[in-house]
């Protein structure tokens, strides 16, 4: 019997998400999913007016290929990965894994090669840029268990955050939070380890209520390149290329990373063979904010955590064109700092105002963003 829940998430990510229009193609990626709920999104897809494309893959044979991948035929994929993205008007990408460190042993050139020659000019340059597009992760006993659930209990919490959102409500809330960052200068950041200031003058907010990403729930700028100062401590772990970190700790000068430092020597070393892939790896590409009514603790998965309602995530590398620096890399490390008390709280203060204290918003015109309203 078909899951009536899948009927609903692929109609969200059909009809809301993406938006197909009759006779677009539209390109289906599903890593390590359900069968059933590949062809539901084909027919919604379908019924949309839409043609669908399908690639299927596993986390392991993409693991062996990157091993022994040289760069002649990582730039040969990439080529053929990118003429066909480029004949596609929308992209809807679904992520499983029942491990979530499969990366963990590719080489760091390996990856890079990846990153440079595949992710980057098939992803981050065509997909993001001139398609409709939406990702999001599936609910596996790997992610339950990184979650500290039962895998009942979290398919429950996975189809509740994702597709159990009023994200017209969302995007009603958040009105006032975009007018203000559009209006704000100084942005400064305190917390445990962490007093950060930068300027997001000019460079604009842009409010994301299941439009790209599902779940969603966050409202991203960036840092004028050059004025990032001071120091962050992330409360949160950070799962990258295979390897999940604790306890980083990044030290900006004129919006460098001068400094970078993770619990233990091993994450220290490989952190930093991360920020050194390209000079905008050390440069921050977004800052974000983020308030998802029914996410609030971290699960290793960021495109969940990233939503952690009292968050905000500060991002090594490759701006977005939407809220654009300037900054260009072949990474984006999403990392996040959660502010609720639990973590250790924090403050967010834009021009000398304060706007959001131990997780919560303070003023009066942002308090529908707080979980206790977002989350009715």
């Amino acid at each position: 019997m078909k899951d009536p829940r899948f009927t609903e998430l692929a109609r969200l990510l059909v009809r809301h998400s993406i938006r197909v229009n009759p006779g677009e193609k539209v390109l289906i990626e599903a890593f390590d999913i359900p069968t059933d709920f590949v062809v539901e999104m084909i027919r919604q897809i379908e019924q949309a007016g839409g043609m669908p494309l399908v690639s299927t893959y596993s986390p392991p044979i993409l693991r062996a290929l990157l091993q022994s991948a040289s760069e002649e035929q990582m730039r040969f994929i990439g080529q053929i990965e990118l003429q066909r993205m480029q004949g596609v008007q929308g992209y809807i990408g679904v992520r499983g894994s029942s491990n979530i460190s499969e990366m963990s042993d590719v080489p760091t050139e390996k990856m890079q090669l990846y990153e440079r020659l595949w992710l980057k000019p098939v992803h981050s340059e065509q997909r993001v840029k001139k398609t409709k597009w939406v990702v999001l992760r599936w609910p596996t006993p790997s992610m339950a268990q990184s979650a500290g659930m039962s895998t009942e209990a979290f398919e429950d919490f996975y189809f509740r955050v994702c597709a159990g959102v009023d994200y017209a409500k969302m995007a009603q809330a958040m009105k006032p939070l975009v007018d203000l960052m559009n209006r704000t200068d100084r942005v400064r950041i305190k917390g445990p380890g962490t007093d950060l200031s930068f300027s997001i003058k000019g460079i604009g907010a842009i409010p994301c209520v299941g439009e790209r990403n599902i779940p969603d729930g966050e409202c991203f700028s960036c840092p004028v390149k050059t004025s990032v100062e001071g120091t962050i401590r992330f409360s949160t772990e950070t799962l990258y290329q295979g390897t999940v970190f604790s306890g980083i700790e990044l030290s900006f000068e004129k919006g460098r990373i001068v400094s970078a430092r993770a619990s233990s020597e091993p994450q220290t070393q490989k952190l930093n063979e991360i920020l050194d892939a390209d000079e905008g790896a050390r440069y921050i590409g977004e800052f974000s904010l983020g308030f998802n009514p029914h996410i609030t603790r971290p699960m290793r998965d960021i495109l969940f955590d990233e939503k952690i309602a009292g968050s905000f995530h500060f991002t090594p590398g490759q701006a977005y064109e939407q809220a654009d620096n300037g900054n260009r890399s072949q990474i984006h490390w999403d990392m996040v700092n959660i502010q609720t008390p639990e973590f250790g709280g924090g403050e967010i203060w834009f021009d000398d105002q304060l706007i959001r204290k131990d997780g919560l918003f303070v003023t009066p015109e942002l308090e529908g963003l707080n979980p206790d309203q977002l989350g009715q």
